[in-house]
C-alpha cells in the first residue's frame, strides 16, 4: 500500500471547509465536499452521462431569459462543510469569469445526471442538502434504456424539503425557474445497431 498524499489529509480534525477546495490544486477534477469530506469521481464517466449533460446545458441555454445562465460542473457553497458539484445548474449570479462556486441564493435549479457511482448521493444526499440550502428546483436525470427520464422537484419553503412535481419521459414542460420545454428523446438519441 502507498501512503496517503499529504494534500489529502484534512487541515483540521473536523475535516475540510468549503473554502479549502480552492486551495487544493492537486485534487482531481470534479472533487466535491460533502459533510467535510472530499468526494472524488473515481470511476470512468460513461458517454451517455457526458453527452446528456452537454445536451441539457445546450437546450436550456437556448431558452434562458436575460440575466439567467446555465453552467455545468461548478460547485455550490451550501455551507461551511458542503460544496457539491452538480452536473448542471441554472443561476442568476452576475457574470464573473474568476468564480469557482455559486451560492444557494444565486442558484435557481440544480440537475444531477445519475451514474452508477453517484446514484446514492444524487437520489438521497444531494436531494436533501440542496433542499435544506433553499435551492428552489432540483432535477434528477436517470437513464432508462438509453432515454432520459427527468424527476423534477420543487422546494416546499416551510419544511425546506423537496416535493416531487413530475416524472418526465419524452418531453418536459415546466414553468419554474422559467418556462422550459425539452424534447427529451432528442437530447441523446438512442442508436440501435
Amino acid at each position: 500500500m502507498t501512503a496517503v498524499p499529504e494534500w489529502m489529509r484534512p487541515p483540521r480534525p473536523e475535516g475540510w471547509y468549503a473554502e479549502d477546495l480552492d486551495q487544493l490544486s492537486e485534487a482531481p477534477r470534479h472533487t466535491e465536499l460533502i459533510d467535510g469530506a472530499l468526494v472524488f469521481m473515481m470511476s470512468p464517466q460513461r458517454i451517455w452521462h457526458a453527452r446528456m449533460i452537454t445536451a441539457m446545458v445546450n437546450a436550456l441555454t437556448s431558452q434562458t431569459p436575460p440575466g439567467i445562465a446555465v453552467d455545468r460542473e461548478i460547485t455550490i457553497r451550501l455551507d461551511k462543510w458542503n460544496r457539491p458539484e452538480p452536473d448542471l445548474l441554472i443561476t442568476k449570479a452576475p457574470f464573473d469569469l474568476s468564480r469557482t462556486f455559486y451560492t444557494p441564493e444565486e442558484t435557481l435549479l440544480v440537475g444531477e445526471v445519475v451514474s452508477p457511482e453517484s446514484a446514492h448521493r444524487d437520489r438521497t444526499v444531494k436531494l436533501r442538502k440542496y433542499a435544506e440550502a433553499g435551492i428552489a428546483s432540483y432535477w434528477r436525470v436517470e437513464d432508462e434504456d438509453g432515454s432520459p427520464v427527468v424527476h423534477a422537484y420543487e422546494l416546499d419553503e416551510p419544511t425546506r424539503s423537496y416535493v416531487a412535481t413530475g416524472i418526465h419521459r419524452r418531453t418536459l414542460h415546466v414553468t419554474k425557474p422559467f418556462a422550459i420545454e425539452l424534447d427529451l428523446d432528442k437530447l441523446v438519441p438512442v442508436r440501435k445497431s
